[in-house]
């Protein structure tokens, strides 16, 4: 890895390459579509609500008339709504080069359910996730040298967010904390991406897996945060979304990534900074934990990934 600070300049050119954004309308999904389309990719955004994905397109063409953007709708907290993406999206594309696995909902106040009634974090930040990556496995495995990155949270570490994956009550069913719901979730991330990783390179398959955190970085997906967090964090402390968003593009373009990575920033204790290879919890890679979340994630997505 270069030893300089890695910034967007560094992204070689994506002329030719589809790469899907989900969660692209807004924050980290919409500045990684904005820098990714500028380098010539094709750039398919996910949006829940169609008017700001499609607002979000002619903010981006304001500053980028050649940028070629395309919009399906897509709501990860439903799995009809991804199995529906997925038929769409194969009926329009035959490759696809990286899949960025961005979107995703934090510390909503009250505890809320996806329309399959799971905890609508786990179920929407992992969960959906797993379920749209497993559909669009056949078109990755089939597109030379393509990429998954997938974002994650230093939440999964932090003591406050009590990180762990309860199998004995993933929904908070028995009592609902919304930082350690949060927290579960973003290190599912992780165990999802390195065990992807394993799998696929145990079967051969040419697909590079890479995870990243943005720090901590103002965007609106603190919005259910408590005034401290948004007031003297995000106004203060928070580094700017071009910042934040530089881990998961190089996630998703760095050259030398080999996969199993996991980039983010590296000052005041991983809140601000330039993106580096960082080291995740102790936990998120064990293996054995790894192995019984993908056992009950493809259980309850009723998916089972294909890697013949």
């Amino acid at each position: 890895m270069a030893t300089k600070n890695w910034t967007a300049v560094d992204i070689p050119s994506q002329q030719g390459k589809i790469i899907l954004i989900t969660g692209a309308n807004s924050g980290l999904g919409f500045e990684a579509t904005k820098v990714l389309s500028s380098k010539g990719a094709h750039v398919v955004m996910t949006a829940r609500n169609l008017k700001s994905g499609n607002e979000a397109i002619s903010l981006i063409k304001k500053e980028n008339a050649n940028a070629k953007l395309d919009l399906i709708q897509l709501d990860l907290s439903d799995f009809a709504s991804i199995h529906q993406f997925s038929q769409e999206f194969h009926k329009k594309y035959k490759q696809l080069d990286v899949l960025i696995n961005n979107a995703g909902v934090m510390n909503p106040v009250n505890r809320e359910l996806t329309k399959q009634h799971f905890e609508l974090q786990f179920g929407t930040n992992h969960l959906g996730h797993f379920l749209l990556t497993g559909l669009l496995l056949d078109i990755l495995k089939n597109t030379p040298n393509s990429r998954i990155a997938i974002q994650s949270s230093a939440m999964h570490k932090n003591k406050m967010g009590k990180p762990d994956i309860y199998f004995d009550d993933l929904n908070f069913d028995k009592g609902y904390n919304k930082n350690i719901a949060y927290a579960q979730s973003k290190l599912a991330n992780l165990l999802f991406a390195y065990e992807l990783d394993r799998r696929l390179k145990a079967n051969k398959i040419d697909i590079t897996v890479a995870a990243a955190h943005p720090g901590w970085t103002k965007t609106n997906l603190t919005r259910h945060s408590g005034f401290f967090l948004k007031a003297i964090l995000s106004n203060i402390l928070a580094q700017k979304v071009e910042m934040g968003t530089l881990p998961i593009l190089r996630a998703a373009t760095d050259v030398n990534v080999s996969g199993g990575e996991y980039f983010g920033p590296t000052k005041m204790n991983e809140l601000r900074g330039y993106p580096e290879l960082v080291k995740s919890s102790d936990k998120s890679y064990d293996k054995e934990l790894a192995g019984k979340l993908w056992k009950v994630s493809e259980k309850l997505t009723q998916i089972i990934y294909n890697f013949t």
